[in-house]
């Protein structure tokens, strides 16, 4: 479930109700910076990171437009957040952006 403003902006806040391997998980990310249609960053405030921050980019290409995530990430827990990220985190957001981009070009094309 997610709550958020019908109009994003700057400043939003968007509240996420979802499960992760079963796991319920409650995120709330706030839009740092809104630049239609060229980019926009979210920044976790609370949630299962200890750092999250995300810039998508937007670039206009001759046959339709480019998206670009950068996330930069951490783990809380030390050591057994970093041994998390090896067994299991970095292979479901792999597989978290890889859905995306599927469902993307099933909307839009390729």
């Amino acid at each position: 479930m997610t709550e958020a403003r019908a109009e994003l902006q700057a400043g939003s806040i968007i509240h996420y109700k979802l499960r992760v391997r079963g796991i319920p998980v409650r995120w709330t990310s706030e839009i740092a910076e809104w630049i239609p249609p060229h980019r926009f960053v979210d920044i976790q405030i609370s949630g299962p990171y200890s750092l999250w921050h995300h810039e998508h980019r937007f670039t206009s290409e001759r046959d339709g437009t480019r998206i670009d995530d950068t996330v930069r990430y951490a783990l809380p827990f030390g050591p057994l957040g970093r041994w998390m990220h090896r067994i299991v985190v970095r292979r479901d957001l792999e597989r978290i952006f890889a859905y995306r981009q599927e469902k993307i070009r099933e909307l839009f094309g390729e």
